[in-house]
Protein backbone atom coordinates (compact mmCIF):
# COMPACT_ATOMS: atom_id res chain seq x y z
CA UNK A 1 0.00 0.00 0.00
CA UNK A 2 1.05 3.82 -0.80
CA UNK A 3 1.83 6.36 2.24
CA UNK A 4 1.52 9.84 1.99
CA UNK A 5 4.72 9.95 2.87
CA UNK A 6 6.22 8.66 0.34
CA UNK A 7 4.49 10.72 -2.05
CA UNK A 8 4.88 14.45 0.20
CA UNK A 9 8.11 15.75 0.53
CA UNK A 10 9.14 18.38 2.85
CA UNK A 11 9.30 20.55 -0.16
CA UNK A 12 6.06 20.29 -1.10
CA UNK A 13 4.47 20.95 2.25
CA UNK A 14 4.15 24.76 2.73
CA UNK A 15 3.08 27.18 5.63
CA UNK A 16 1.89 31.05 4.95
CA UNK A 17 1.18 30.68 1.38
CA UNK A 18 -0.75 33.70 0.72
CA UNK A 19 -3.80 32.70 -1.83
CA UNK A 20 -6.05 35.22 -3.09
CA UNK A 21 -8.46 33.23 -5.17
CA UNK A 22 -8.91 29.37 -5.94
CA UNK A 23 -7.51 30.01 -9.58
CA UNK A 24 -4.25 31.70 -8.02
CA UNK A 25 -3.59 29.53 -5.13
CA UNK A 26 -4.06 26.37 -7.92
CA UNK A 27 -1.61 28.23 -9.87
CA UNK A 28 0.80 28.34 -6.83
CA UNK A 29 0.54 24.62 -6.34
CA UNK A 30 1.22 24.11 -9.97
CA UNK A 31 4.51 26.06 -9.76
CA UNK A 32 5.57 24.31 -6.52
CA UNK A 33 5.15 20.94 -7.95
CA UNK A 34 6.49 22.16 -11.44
CA UNK A 35 9.78 23.18 -9.45
CA UNK A 36 9.82 20.48 -7.22
CA UNK A 37 9.10 17.32 -9.97
CA UNK A 38 11.18 18.02 -13.19
CA UNK A 39 9.32 15.79 -15.38
CA UNK A 40 5.64 17.74 -15.05
CA UNK A 41 5.24 21.02 -16.80
CA UNK A 42 3.59 23.63 -14.72
CA UNK A 43 0.77 24.46 -17.29
CA UNK A 44 0.17 20.96 -17.52
CA UNK A 45 -0.58 20.24 -13.23
CA UNK A 46 -2.38 23.93 -13.72
CA UNK A 47 -4.79 22.97 -16.55
CA UNK A 48 -5.57 19.30 -15.59
CA UNK A 49 -6.36 20.63 -11.77
CA UNK A 50 -8.38 23.55 -12.70
CA UNK A 51 -10.53 21.20 -15.58
CA UNK A 52 -11.42 18.55 -12.53
CA UNK A 53 -12.63 21.48 -9.94
CA UNK A 54 -14.89 22.23 -13.40
CA UNK A 55 -16.32 18.85 -12.76
CA UNK A 56 -17.29 19.66 -9.20
CA UNK A 57 -15.09 21.48 -6.49
CA UNK A 58 -12.92 19.06 -4.77
CA UNK A 59 -13.50 21.22 -1.59
CA UNK A 60 -14.21 18.77 1.25
CA UNK A 61 -15.92 21.56 4.25
CA UNK A 62 -14.33 22.17 7.19
CA UNK A 63 -12.18 24.59 5.32
CA UNK A 64 -10.13 21.73 3.14
CA UNK A 65 -9.78 21.07 -0.43
CA UNK A 66 -8.23 18.24 -2.06
CA UNK A 67 -7.71 19.07 -5.47
CA UNK A 68 -7.00 16.39 -7.92
CA UNK A 69 -6.57 14.80 -11.26
CA UNK A 70 -4.70 11.98 -13.45
CA UNK A 71 -2.12 14.18 -15.18
CA UNK A 72 -0.19 12.49 -18.56
CA UNK A 73 3.20 11.89 -17.81
CA UNK A 74 3.14 11.60 -14.21
CA UNK A 75 4.61 7.93 -13.62
CA UNK A 76 3.56 7.66 -9.65
CA UNK A 77 1.65 9.78 -7.21
CA UNK A 78 2.68 12.93 -6.23
CA UNK A 79 0.91 14.95 -3.37
CA UNK A 80 1.54 18.89 -2.11
CA UNK A 81 0.47 20.59 0.95
CA UNK A 82 -0.48 23.82 1.17
CA UNK A 83 -1.57 25.94 4.37
CA UNK A 84 -2.97 29.44 2.93
CA UNK A 85 -2.25 32.42 4.86
CA UNK A 86 -5.54 33.32 4.34
CA UNK A 87 -8.87 31.54 3.59
CA UNK A 88 -10.66 31.12 0.32
CA UNK A 89 -13.74 30.79 -1.45
CA UNK A 90 -13.08 27.62 -3.20
CA UNK A 91 -17.28 26.69 -3.63
CA UNK A 92 -17.05 23.96 -0.96
CA UNK A 93 -19.89 21.98 -0.19
CA UNK A 94 -20.38 23.38 3.31
CA UNK A 95 -19.56 26.94 1.72
CA UNK A 96 -16.81 27.12 4.25
CA UNK A 97 -13.85 29.10 2.96
CA UNK A 98 -10.74 26.93 2.64
CA UNK A 99 -7.10 27.45 4.07
CA UNK A 100 -5.68 24.06 3.91
CA UNK A 101 -5.26 22.32 0.55
CA UNK A 102 -4.16 18.67 0.20
CA UNK A 103 -2.98 18.29 -3.46
CA UNK A 104 -3.18 14.38 -4.56
CA UNK A 105 -1.29 13.91 -8.72
CA UNK A 106 -1.98 10.70 -10.03
CA UNK A 107 -0.84 8.87 -13.46
CA UNK A 108 -3.42 9.01 -16.39
CA UNK A 109 -4.13 4.99 -15.75
CA UNK A 110 -5.26 6.03 -12.15
CA UNK A 111 -5.62 2.29 -10.15
CA UNK A 112 -7.98 1.41 -6.93
CA UNK A 113 -4.71 2.18 -4.77
CA UNK A 114 -4.89 5.80 -5.76
CA UNK A 115 -8.45 5.74 -5.05
CA UNK A 116 -7.16 4.27 -1.63
CA UNK A 117 -4.50 7.45 -1.14
CA UNK A 118 -8.02 10.11 -1.52
CA UNK A 119 -9.30 8.39 1.28
CA UNK A 120 -6.65 8.29 3.52
CA UNK A 121 -5.92 11.51 2.81
CA UNK A 122 -9.74 12.57 3.53
CA UNK A 123 -10.24 10.64 6.79
CA UNK A 124 -6.66 11.99 8.00
CA UNK A 125 -8.03 15.33 7.34
CA UNK A 126 -11.38 14.73 8.84
CA UNK A 127 -9.94 14.68 12.51
CA UNK A 128 -10.21 18.15 14.05
CA UNK A 129 -7.41 17.66 16.04
CA UNK A 130 -5.47 17.33 12.83
CA UNK A 131 -6.66 19.86 11.14
CA UNK A 132 -5.46 21.62 14.41
CA UNK A 133 -1.61 20.68 14.24
CA UNK A 134 -1.79 21.53 10.31
CA UNK A 135 -3.37 24.86 10.70
CA UNK A 136 -0.98 25.61 13.90
CA UNK A 137 1.96 24.24 12.28
CA UNK A 138 4.29 27.73 11.93
CA UNK A 139 6.48 26.34 9.18
CA UNK A 140 6.58 24.20 5.95
CA UNK A 141 9.21 21.46 7.98
CA UNK A 142 5.98 21.62 10.89
CA UNK A 143 3.05 20.74 8.65
CA UNK A 144 5.34 18.20 6.82
CA UNK A 145 5.47 16.42 10.08
CA UNK A 146 2.09 16.45 11.01
CA UNK A 147 1.25 13.95 8.63
CA UNK A 148 4.44 11.96 9.44
CA UNK A 149 3.58 11.85 12.93
CA UNK A 150 -0.29 10.92 11.53
CA UNK A 151 1.42 8.09 9.20
CA UNK A 152 3.37 6.54 12.15
CA UNK A 153 0.38 6.83 14.14
CA UNK A 154 1.96 9.10 17.03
Amino acid sequence: MIRLENILTPGRSLANVPGGSKKRALEKIANLIADQVPDLEMQDVFESLIAREKLGSTGFGNGIAIPHCRLKGCESPISALIHLDAPIDFDAIDGAPVDLLFVLLVPEAATDAHLELLRQIASMLDREDVRKKLRSAQSSEALYQVVLDEQNGQ
